[in-house]
């Protein structure tokens, strides 16, 4: 699990990232966490690295952590938000956009692994709803930023020197990711490893030309070329009635 706190008080992110580490609703969840001063920070974290849970001040300096909230509703991996504020008049507003929790300030070490206890409950929830039923979209994570991608958009996708590629109609996306993380969220039927560092999208195969030693290679509708190594070639031939 990844938690961001978001303070423009240093003492007070240090009590709160302290009282989270204490915390025993956490002792089965391996956590990453990270911290801010304000919006701009916050961001940059945001955009780097998909955090699944943030602790958010409201009174910022000069910026209000609403606005960041807002912002928040529009991304695919939303975080849970926990307001956690001096100020309990803007509770009722922090629920109406869609807060988690709201805790007030001086924080309590039982309020805290209460929140976290029901937080982690989501999570784990939201986490395995989402592996039964499979997701239409695959959040990628670059050096700089997270993405997302439709599955149905991916023509293909290859590795060289570590570094995974993945290829849409127009666009390429290069990530540390391995090809069995890609294989396990892949799991649509259009969707067939062809070669130990390659994985395709057969609707997306253009044509399919004879290779070096009785191999394949596809050409793809994006123009990307594919080779098919031999001990995957029986397969594809079943997969496309060959």
């Amino acid at each position: 699990m990844k938690i961001l706190v978001v303070d423009d008080e240093p003492l007070a992110r240090t009590e709160l990232l302290y009282l989270i580490k204490k915390s025993p609703s956490l002792k089965n969840h391996p956590v990453t966490l990270y911290q801010a001063e304000d919006i701009k920070e916050a961001q940059g974290i945001l955009l780097k690295h998909l955090i699944d849970l943030l602790f958010l001040d409201i009174s910022l300096n000069d910026e209000n952590g609403f606005e960041l909230a807002e912002e928040l509703k529009q991304l695919a991996h939303a975080p849970l938000i926990i307001f956690a504020t001096a100020y309990d008049e803007y509770a009722v507003k922090a629920f109406d956009i869609g807060a988690f929790d709201y805790i007030l300030k001086p924080f309590e070490q039982k309020r805290i692994d209460r929140a976290l206890k029901k937080a982690t409950a989501n999570l784990t929830a939201k986490f395995q709803k989402t592996s039964s039923n499979g997701s239409e979209v695959l959040i990628v994570e670059l050096d700089d930023r997270n993405v997302v991608i439709k599955k149905a958009n991916i023509v293909a996708a290859t590795v060289n020197n570590g570094v995974l590629t993945i290829t849409t109609s127009k666009q390429k996306f290069e990530t540390r990711k391995t090809l069995a993380w890609l294989k396990q969220h892949l799991t649509d039927v259009t969707f067939v490893q062809v070669h130990r560092n390659a994985i395709v999208n057969i609707g997306d195969i253009k044509e399919i030309q004879p290779w070096f030693n009785h191999t394949l290679l596809l050409l793809m509708s994006n123009g990307v070329k594919i080779q098919v190594g031999r001990s995957y070639r029986k397969e594809l031939k079943r997969r496309l009635d060959m």
